[in-house]
């Protein structure tokens, strides 16, 4: 058990996808863990790595599970790439699932171009992969909106995720992506600054070892590691220090906290 003093949290960052639900099903406890946090009067900001949905789906899904959030809840690497293609005037090559382009509708075309990737899943393919690494090669911005290992996938078990990809695009071309999604730092201070907080006031809850507690840590933050979703025993061993706590679902976190 962590010897935090948790009385001093003001701020709650949640991961969704192996914390809050799994599937199309919330995780049990998951949507009173919530509940209590709101009625308790922190802030609550919703933090994923999630690049196969727009950002529009997600907060649909979480009404459907009965969770009223809206878009500026909801922190995403994509609404977060195309703010910064945005402010260059840059071109995006989008190298992500049919599903997410429209976070990027709308924006402008020709000039100099950044090739932005996503978890495409099946539509990744040697073609589409070939033409980043050549765009990159001539120098293209290379932003990945995440680099992740794997997912909990629908069957259960652990998938393929875009890091792989990413790091292959890395290697070809001798170029270090931009990380945009966890574990970036910019990520969360985006989150944390939305609520007016500052990093030791917050705190992370994640299912993903690296991504979200390793990634917190590294921000400043306290992170809580969940053995939910696509935790897997002795995962934390990955980390250079600890993860403040470990517990075993949302509602743990949420008795950590609230006491």
């Amino acid at each position: 058990m962590s010897t935090r003093n948790w009385r001093e949290v003001k701020g709650v960052l949640l991961d969704l996808d192996g914390v809050v639900y799994v599937g199309k099903l919330a995780l049990p406890g998951s949507l009173e863990a919530i509940r209590r946090f709101r009625d308790a009067g922190l802030p609550l900001k919703f933090i994923t790595n999630t690049t196969r949905r727009p950002r529009r789906r997600i907060v649909e899904d979480l009404a459907r599970l009965g969770l009223a959030v809206g878009n500026e809840d909801v922190f995403t690497p994509a609404a977060l790439a195309r703010g910064l293609v945005e402010r260059r005037g840059l071109a995006p090559f989008l190298v992500v699932h049919p599903d997410l382009r429209e976070d990027f509708a709308g924006l402008v075309e020709g000039g100099a171009e950044a090739v932005v990737i996503g978890d495409a899943g099946a539509y990744f393919t040697y073609d589409l992969l070939n033409l980043a690494y050549r765009k990159i090669h001539h120098g293209a911005e290379f932003l990945a909106l995440a680099k992740n290992r794997n997912f909990l996938d629908h069957d259960g078990e652990l998938s393929l995720d875009l890091g792989g990809f990413v790091a292959a695009l890395e290697y070809a071309t001798g170029r270090e992506a931009t990380v945009l999604g966890k574990p970036a730092p910019a990520f969360f201070k985006l989150a944390i600054e939305s609520m007016g907080l500052r990093p030791e006031e917050t705190v992370m809850i994640g299912d993903d070892a690296e991504a979200d507690v390793g990634g917190a840590m590294a921000a400043g933050l306290a992170a809580i590691l969940v053995r939910t979703g696509k935790y897997r025993p002795g995962c934390e061993g990955r980390l250079a220090e600890p993860p403040s706590a470990v517990v075993d679902d949302l509602r743990a976190a949420a008795d950590l906290i609230l006491g």
